[in-house]
């Protein structure tokens, strides 16, 4: 499906009418020249050296400002919504070069991170409809959740122009029209903070279509937010009932930072860091933040293993599952053992992306993979250096406590992040 075949397994039409609303013609909705024209653009730039320092230098102010003091100044905290705020100001700093400024508890979300959490739910859950004629129906009669979608997908528009028309003001050098955009009178609270390095400046170089940027901005979103969040999230869930791995990658960040707290880790800093790498791959196995990924056969085709797939047949793989295979990873497939990951020399060493499959593989692999991992590891080095983070587990209502000696993970393997508790270390 990702590599031998891959021409025979696109996304599909049934998959791009589901979300074509809210991507448009995105990268994650497109197949064919869209598809690789788009990709050919997005690898030139993440691949780029100053691109992924940028990154970094967005995510170190990110931790080192905003999340660290943050989480110094509670002892109780729903991990996973601040991990959603974070990864939502990031990603837009570095996409686009505007700041949201969603990291203040204090705060109500963005009215453009509201506005794409509805818009991707509901688009999610046409999927989950009996039949694709239930919501083409509602969506022409402009009723039910077709009508909170396209509210929301209509105010992403709005938002997603404005991030445009700064951008083009900033390539301009019309700092005044950038100003006035982000004006009291304007639609949305964003605030500017770029300097021309982000992505969406760079595409503009090439795209001159405000449609196509729209939908190139809400991918980067798609992209950068929730799966950041969740792997964050599903991290010191893990981290929470694993207090062995903690210390490892304390004595780690010990030796390759030295003992002094507060630093944020370099990039060449995080490339030392072998086990903190082996347990972000590891937490990831049981718990990626894309569980499963579905494409359409175009011809009719025969799979390795001899299974028929007929034309038209939607073929789903779950790396989810896959992850917990116990003819794939072994007897102890189920607990989280970064070890697993390791050489005898201690140096991480990837599996096959066909196994693991978390990033995709093939022609298909996660361009943004580094990126991501990089800002996954920096924040979880620099969280573990100055707190302990325990889990509350508990049946509704949901609640968190402080930092308390946690119930064990056997009890429930397969449950979703509830949620954790951050204390001073």
């Amino acid at each position: 499906m990702l590599k031998t075949r891959f021409d025979n397994y696109p996304k599909g039409r049934a998959f791009s009418s589901i979300l074509g609303d809210l991507l448009g013609k995105g990268i994650f909705n497109v197949d064919g020249e869209d598809w690789r024209f788009q990709r050919k653009m997005a690898s030139l730039e993440l691949g780029s050296v100053c691109v992924r320092t940028f990154a970094l230098q967005i995510v170190s102010s990110e931790v080192r400002d905003r999340l660290l003091p943050l989480l110094a100044s509670v002892s109780t905290v729903d991990m996973q919504d601040v991990f959603r705020r974070f990864s939502f100001d990031s990603i837009c700093r570095i996409s686009f070069g505007v700041d949201p400024g969603c990291l203040e508890l204090s705060l109500p979300i963005s009215e453009f991170a509201a506005a794409f959490d509805t818009a991707t739910r509901l688009s999610a859950s046409r999927a989950a409809a009996t039949s694709p004629l239930v919501w083409k129906v509602k969506r022409l009669l402009n009723v039910g959740s077709e009508r909170e979608l396209r509210k929301s997908i209509r105010l992403i528009n709005v938002l997603a122009e404005e991030v445009i028309r700064r951008r083009s003001n900033l390539k301009l050098g019309s700092s005044a029209s950038a100003s006035a955009s982000a004006s009291s009178s304007s639609p949305s609270s964003l605030a500017s903070s770029a300097t021309g390095q982000d992505l969406l400046s760079r595409f503009m170089g090439s795209i001159h279509d405000d449609k196509y940027l729209r939908d190139i901005v809400v991918s980067f979103l798609l992209a950068g937010r929730d799966t950041v969040a969740s792997a964050l999230t599903s991290f010191f869930y893990l981290l929470s009932d694993h207090p062995e791995v903690e210390e490892a990658i304390l004595e780690e960040a010990a030796r390759v930072m030295g003992a002094g707290a507060g630093a944020i880790p370099s990039w060449d800093q995080l490339r030392e860091m072998h086990y903190t790498h082996a347990s972000i791959y590891e937490s990831m196995r049981l718990y990626p933040p894309v569980q499963f990924d579905s494409k359409f056969a175009v011809e009719d085709d025969l799979l390795p293993d001899g299974t028929f797939v007929g034309k038209g047949t939607r073929v789903t793989y779950h790396p989810y599952a896959m992850g917990r295979m116990e003819e794939a990873w072994g007897s102890d497939c189920l607990k989280f053992r970064p070890g697993r990951w390791l050489s005898d020399q201690g140096t991480f060493v990837p599996e096959s992306p066909f196994k693991y499959a978390v990033f995709q593989g093939g022609s298909r692999v996660c361009l943004g993979k580094e990126m991501a991992v990089m800002e996954v590891m920096c924040v979880a080095v620099s969280i573990v250096r100055e707190f302990q983070v325990r889990t509350h587990h508990s049946r509704l209502p949901l609640k968190f406590a402080p930092a308390s000696p946690p119930p064990s993970a056997e009890a429930c393997p397969f449950a979703s992040p509830a949620g954790e508790a951050a204390s001073s270390r």
